[in-house]
């Protein structure tokens, strides 16, 4: 009984962790409506849109006090000062990589995460991968180290990103904070960075989009809530499964993206990229095979 609890918690936050990465995956169809928006200009919107639908959701769920405990919490703010930086960080070096032209880089970064997240769970929270975990992840870093050698020289772009969101979603497991709470405080402390981007875009010959079309600020709008739910359901996630699990899973976000990249964007198929594809979908159904073998035993 204790090993089917055991087993039952640790997988807990899953259907939130996939909920997440499902959203996460259908981003480009959004940003491809935005192609007549600077990226910067987006990001800013990201920030400050985000900020008013948290406060809508906790007025409306009542967790008023619970932000208000946190804000006069001066540990937890710094925390969360801390994982807004990195989440920021994550944004805006994603945004530079597409602007300089290192789609590359900017998607490498996504692969290369969830080994980041697999190493941090083993070393910060001392998680243990069983024997078939430990070859889903081997055979996962095979396919990522192909993808990487040709990009080499960009390789520091993809590992800030990995890096800066494993961060994030190590700082979000600690942090003693809901979801919601937890979000709404990043947004908060990022208020400012949002509005010096907004400034900074004014500047700029292109100037802001927001006002010049009805479609375009109601899809700017919408960046609030595509921005939160996800970054909630991810936070939730986080607070309950174990670190290692939480990052390998994240595959299902980049296998989307490659999916819809050569469906619907009709990008060309690289060999090498379907080396690396072969070696993760092998991973994926290793380490899938590994928890319903665990569960079925216990």
């Amino acid at each position: 009984m204790r090993q089917k609890l055991a087993v039952s918690k640790s997988y807990a936050g899953l259907p939130q962790a996939l909920g997440a990465y499902a959203v996460w995956c259908l981003f480009p169809l959004y940003f491809a409506l935005l192609h007549d928006v600077a990226p910067f200009e987006v990001v800013a919107w990201r920030l400050l849109f985000t900020l008013p639908f948290c406060l809508a959701v906790i007025l409306v769920m009542r967790q008023g006090a619970a932000l208000w405990t946190v804000l006069t919490t001066p540990r937890i703010v710094g925390a969360l000062a801390l994982s807004g930086l990195f989440i920021g960080t994550n944004w805006l070096t994603y945004v530079i990589a597409v602007v300089d032209g290192h789609v590359l880089a900017a998607s490498l970064g996504y692969y290369i995460n969830p080994l980041v997240n697999v190493l941090a769970g083993t070393i910060f929270l001392h998680e243990k991968l069983t024997r078939r975990q430990w070859i889903a992840v081997s055979l996962a870093a095979i396919g990522v180290a192909l993808l990487a050698q040709g990009a080499l020289e960009t390789l520091g772009i993809s590992l800030l990103m990995a890096v800066s969101f494993s961060a994030y979603g190590l700082i979000r497991k600690l942090v003693p904070v809901d979801a919601l709470t937890g979000l709404t405080v990043e947004t908060i402390l990022l208020l400012v960075p949002g509005l010096g981007l907004l400034a900074w875009q004014l500047s700029t010959p292109q100037g802001l989009m927001m006002g010049t079309s009805l479609r375009l600020d109601l899809l700017l709008a919408c960046a609030g809530p595509l921005t939160a739910v996800p970054l909630m359901l991810f936070a939730s996630a986080a607070r309950r499964l174990d670190f290692s699990v939480l990052g390998f899973i994240q595959f299902v976000t980049p296998t989307g993206l490659f999916l819809l990249s050569i469906f619907y964007f009709g990008e060309p198929l690289r060999p090498i990229q379907l080396v690396c594809f072969a070696f993760i979908w092998t991973a994926i159904a290793v380490f899938c095979w590994d928890i319903l073998s665990r569960r079925k035993s216990a």
